[in-house]
């Protein structure tokens, strides 16, 4: 994995149009990346479009890449917008049943039958959130942004961010509450 020492270097490489520095530079932040299409789309081909489309994005636009933010922000900005293009072109997504499949073994032997279910519930209430309100939140808790990068990513003040974070908050917990009800 690349340090932060390195990203400088591998950036100025990269902009010169070297394949191995942009491997390099985007590999710490190829999974978070895939978690952030994943959960914006809530199909796992979807995604896969998503994240194919951003890589292939980022990389020809890389030499116009100014610095303003951080490469990171930057890459997750282009990964949420191409999976919001993604839900876009598709307008009737559906919850495919192997999204559940991006996980790790679970060595300590919990039920992935449940942990499946689970995730299934956990994305079909994220698909009834406005994209701002979903963005904002698959940022927060699958990304680990800030408030200040969401704010940043989302172009709005951080008070905005914390606006919109509690209201997903609120409208997820109601939509979980009715998948147990129905």
């Amino acid at each position: 994995m690349t340090s932060k020492l390195n990203e400088p270097a591998l950036l100025a490489r990269a902009k010169e149009g070297d394949r191995r520095a942009f491997d390099a530079l985007m590999t710490p932040y190829r999974d978070r990346l895939w978690a952030v299409c994943l959960r914006t789309t809530g199909h796992k081909a979807d995604a896969e479009d998503a994240l194919q489309d951003a890589l292939i994005a980022i990389w020809q636009n890389l030499p116009k890449f100014r610095g303003e933010a951080s490469i990171s922000t930057w890459a997750f900005r282009i990964a949420s917008n191409s999976a919001l293009a993604v839900i876009r072109k598709r307008r009737d997504v559906t919850i495919d049943d192997e999204a559940a499949d991006y996980v790790l073994d679970q060595p300590d032997g919990t039920d992935l039958a449940e942990d499946s279910a689970v995730r299934d519930r956990v994305q079909r209430a994220l698909s009834t959130l406005g994209d701002d309100f979903r963005v904002a939140i698959v940022l927060r808790e699958f990304a680990d942004y800030t408030y200040e990068q969401i704010a940043e990513y989302q172009q709005v003040p951080v008070q905005t961010v914390r606006s919109r974070l509690s209201r997903a908050r609120t409208q997820l917990k109601a939509a979980l509450e009715a998948q147990e009800i129905a």
